[in-house]
């Protein structure tokens, strides 16, 4: 068995973006729009799937977003799979993370963009219960990491000034 990208087969962008790294790329896998996938026999969520491009490996662990690309990269050998391996260390991890989810936020937005890549709303208006994806395990976690407290999501320059208010510049 090979491992499956599972891709926004509805997202004209994604479709497109995936036509293009099986063309020039040449990963080792299986790539499936979630909609025409059997996620439950992959043990992904249709959520997950709309949230993020899915890596599932033949053993069955799942990777997501910026790693998925990483994943993928890595399948195809060469010197794609050295851009994989560096796409996986920090801190080019953190920074693969953030395009990530800035392109898949904007996807709509993009060259070949449709009406159904505006459908998915963001992870900080979903609510965190215990049946949805993430588990209600990892929910404090990705609660403090993406800041869901504020309804804006972390304030600019908020840890950067120890200041109180009032109190004199040094």
């Amino acid at each position: 068995m090979r491992p499956v990208l599972i891709y926004d087969g509805d997202c004209g962008f994604c479709t497109t973006s995936v036509g293009v790294v099986q063309r020039l790329v040449r990963p080792r896998c299986e790539a499936v729009a979630w909609q025409h996938a059997d996620l439950a026999a992959l043990g992904v969520t249709a959520e997950r799937a709309r949230y993020e491009a899915l890596w599932v490996t033949p053993a069955g662990r799942v990777y997501g977003g910026a790693q998925a690309v990483a994943k993928t990269l890595l399948s195809a050998g060469g010197l794609w799979s050295v851009v994989g391996a560096v796409l996986r260390l920090p801190p080019a991890r953190w920074a693969a993370h953030g395009v990530y989810r800035l392109v898949a936020d904007h996807r709509g937005r993009l060259p070949g963009g449709t009406a159904a890549c505006t459908d998915v709303r963001r992870p900080c208006l979903r609510p965190l219960t215990s049946g949805s994806w993430p588990p209600a395990e990892h929910a404090g976690r990705l609660h403090r990491r993406l800041h869901l407290h504020h309804p804006m999501g972390r304030r600019p320059f908020s840890g950067l000034s120890r200041r109180r208010p009032g109190q004199p510049r040094r």
